[in-house]
């Protein structure tokens, strides 16, 4: 079972699964996916939010890919809630 934190949306769960699908994504993309309902203004914000987290990593030009935090979120090993967000 996934624990999620209550900082995560329906987006987040969507664009991690995205991810680990897609290998990478953008946000366009993302928002152009039949499984995705949100617009890509919003999925661009909450990726940010996902990497200040350590779920995604971003590569540069909007491209993101999931880490192994990510990954181990999506398969039930992460409490979100254990995880802060990276101050810079």
């Amino acid at each position: 079972m996934r624990l999620s934190a209550e900082w995560t949306t329906l987006a987040d769960e969507r664009i991690l699964e995205y991810l680990r699908e897609n290998k990478s994504g953008t946000p366009t993309k993302m928002a152009n996916h039949e499984n995705i309902h949100f617009s890509r203004s919003y999925l661009s914000k909450r990726c940010k939010v996902l990497v200040d987290h350590g779920l995604i990593e971003d590569y540069g030009n909007a491209v993101f890919v999931l880490t192994d935090e990510g990954e181990a979120y999506l398969t039930g090993e992460l409490n979100l809630n254990e995880l802060e967000p990276d101050e810079e």
